[in-house]
């Protein structure tokens, strides 16, 4: 693990708790949501969120009681926003029969190496490792906060980002270290004006790591809200979140014409198999889902939930 990285969690984890659990997760859709679960993401939304997030977790940004410690393992993940087929969600993967955890859904992202100068920079090498995004077409827009231990035992740094269909042309690196789209002066007029939809990626340009990766897929927004795929949960026994039942999604990989996933070893017209055994103690991160489910859940759930409260999305 590289020495160099000096970075604090964006909140305390009791402050960030208790914003989780504030009211507890009684109902999914919130009526104040600051971006619109139907409407493509636009460089107008992109600015939102990112000043949601920085208003969020940027109280602690200096808090030297959470400074990112070189002894312990630490890993990264980016929670990729994008838009498909003209529709605002989140690309999420189904993990390979070769990597801990198969078969079931994660975000990209992985241990941070002595190579890398950041946890950022580990996010953006493991996603396009992954799933053969360039870290070019990422614009990171902030970050969730504090981060997680996984069940292995890995502090896991949560990033946001937009995946833009084409490399960004203006790039510049802030000082909290996250690599953000030029969004001063003038471009920040043109992104704050503009209300154009940004273009949507093609799944199908994907290159998905054969190991790694079983399935990448897009959640619309509003899937994110629909009560029948909602389950409530409570995180390490103790705060509520929410799942999301993605089966659906995963299955229709088998018609030829779907847009919202891609598998990386699968023709057209066979079947689908995921990991949906479940865990003897019931714990919400092993396996991949309960009930035959396929859920977006465990620390993945989690920060889902975070992202979405965060935004409004989620009471």
């Amino acid at each position: 693990m590289s020495a160099r990285v000096s970075e604090s969690t964006l909140l305390p984890t009791l402050m960030f708790r208790a914003f989780m659990s504030s009211s507890g997760v009684t109902s999914a859709r919130s009526a104040a949501s600051v971006v619109s679960l139907t409407s493509p993401f636009t460089p107008s939304t992109l600015l939102t969120i990112r000043s949601t997030l920085n208003a969020a977790y940027s109280r602690a940004e200096h808090n030297s009681e959470y400074q990112y410690d070189p002894s312990e393992t630490h890993a990264a993940v980016l929670v990729p926003l994008c838009n498909v087929n003209n529709k605002p969600g989140i690309l999420l993967e189904v993990r390979g029969k070769l990597r801990t955890h198969s078969g079931e859904v994660s975000f990209p992202g992985g241990r941070v190496d002595n190579t890398d100068a950041s946890s950022l920079e580990a996010a953006l090498r493991e996603t396009h490792e992954e799933v053969g995004i360039h870290p070019d077409q990422v614009e990171i827009l902030g970050r969730l906060g504090p981060p997680e231990l996984s069940l292995g035992g890995m502090r896991v740094w949560p990033y946001v980002g937009f995946i833009h269909s084409q490399p960004l042309q203006s790039r510049v690196t802030g000082a909290a270290g996250l690599t953000t789209a030029a969004h001063a002066g003038k471009v920040g007029e043109e992104h704050e004006s503009s209300h154009e939809p940004l273009p949507s990626l093609s799944l199908a340009n994907l290159v998905l790591s054969q190991r790694e990766v079983a399935h990448a897929f897009h959640l619309p927004l509003l899937a994110a809200v629909s009560p029948p795929r909602l389950h409530l949960y409570h995180f390490r026994g103790s705060e509520p979140y929410w799942s999301i039942d993605v089966s659906d999604i995963i299955a229709s990989a088998k018609d030829s014409d779907q847009v919202d996933v891609v598998s990386s070893s699968r023709a057209p017209g066979t079947s689908i198999e995921f990991n949906n055994r479940e865990d003897p103690l019931k714990r919400d991160e092993v396996g991949g889902g309960q009930e035959g489910r396929l859920e977006a859940w465990g620390l993945t759930g989690w920060y889902l939930t975070a992202f979405f409260r965060t935004l409004g999305v989620y009471r």
